[in-house]
């Protein structure tokens, strides 16, 4: 997707005009920009340069490598190649890939039901090996693409393979939870869009990650549908916490008491699978949310919750809420030893069992 896809998106998620945007460059930089040279970039008849992609990155609160990278598209896919599948041996990928197009692969029943075992896997799996082996699953499917439902199933592949990058890393999830939207709007199935947007918006949000795109998501996925669902749930909640990290904290507390009543009507049964969100899981959202407003009544209730339905085989969501109290701490004026109980908290888990978010989190609550 180009770089004027990005900014206009990313401006009207703002309900901004191309003026408005102008002006408020030109007021934070002292520019000259002027409303047709924003929808010349729109438009895609200039590339902004370097300085402007600064600007950009400031008043649309957005990474500058994420703008960055959009410039730079064409070579996605060499950089994913590099980074990403570099660890699964090339030859296997490629057999695969072609053993799939030419004997039709796995059947779309067969392709759900992978995708229900990596749902839950993911909640117990570190990035690295989930990484690995869903890199493998994306070469065999884009050999497949050919039914609505097989895009719905690899849009739902992209958005976990996403979720093995840290959202500060710039264009690499952001790409794939980008390029999972375009694929899911392929398959005409709002539920699948939704979820996909949704999914994006809460990871992004919990990461405290590329907040401009976590609402652009979370907007798209609001607006595609109001049906009480899951990805909905995800994307009322990504947005809160998106909101509460700018320190808008009314606005937080708002989307936070909107995501309660969608959950009431859409929460899981389902108790340890990513595409779930139990009750347990509900409340690691909130504990975190909270701590981050600063409310510490709602954020021990939430942990204490979450404590009493939370699967014993999933002790990294112990983690995470361990953590929380430490970022409460630290943000009460106690820096040292809230660091101090968060990296305990981090430190008691194996390593193996660490999750990019993990260590993000811990960033967050060093730097408070």
């Amino acid at each position: 997707m180009a770089i004027g896809v990005l900014i206009r998106d990313l401006r009207e998620t703002r309900g901004w005009s191309q003026g408005r945007l102008a002006d408020e460059i030109n007021e934070a930089f002292g520019t000259g920009l002027n409303r047709e040279y924003v929808s010349r970039w729109e438009r895609s008849k200039v590339v902004p340069g370097s300085f402007y992609l600064r600007c950009l990155s400031a008043v649309l609160d957005v990474p500058l490598a994420i703008l960055e990278g959009e410039v730079k598209r064409r070579t996605f896919l060499s950089d994913v190649a590099a980074t990403a599948i570099a660890p699964v041996v090339a030859s296997d990928l490629l057999s695969a890939g072609f053993a799939a197009r030419l004997h039709g692969g796995p059947s779309v029943d067969d392709w759900e039901g992978k995708l229900s075992e990596y749902g839950t896997e993911y909640m117990s799996l570190g990035a690295a090996d989930i990484q690995r082996r869903v890199s493998r699953e994306l070469v065999v499917i884009q050999q497949q693409l050919d039914t609505p439902r097989l895009w719905s199933v690899a849009s739902r592949f992209m958005t976990l393979y996403a979720k093995t990058f840290p959202g500060s890393d710039g264009t690499k999830a952001v790409s794939w939870y980008r390029l999972a939207a375009e694929s899911a709007d392929q398959s005409g199935d709002d539920d699948a869009r939704v979820w996909v947007r949704g999914r994006a918006a809460i990871a992004l949000g919990y990461e405290g990650a590329a907040l401009g795109v976590a609402d652009l998501l979370a907007d798209q996925a609001m607006s595609i549908s109001d049906k009480p669902s899951l990805g909905l749930l995800n994307a009322i909640m990504g947005k809160a916490h998106a909101a509460a990290i700018r320190g808008d904290h009314q606005a937080a507390r708002k989307l936070m008491g909107d995501g309660r009543r969608i959950f009431d009507k859409a929460g899981s049964y389902e108790q340890t699978s990513d595409y779930a969100v139990p009750w347990w899981r509900m409340n690691v959202f909130i504990s975190l949310l909270a701590a981050r407003l600063g409310d510490e009544t709602t954020a021990v209730e939430a942990q204490k919750a979450a404590r009493r339905e939370l699967p014993a085989e999933l002790p990294r969501f112990v983690t995470h809420l361990e953590m929380h109290r430490g970022l409460m701490l630290a943000r009460s004026g106690d820096t040292r030893g809230g660091i101090a109980y968060a990296r305990a908290a981090l430190d008691s888990l194996p390593p193996e069992k660490h999750s990019l978010t993990l260590r993000l989190l811990m960033a967050e609550v060093e730097r408070s």
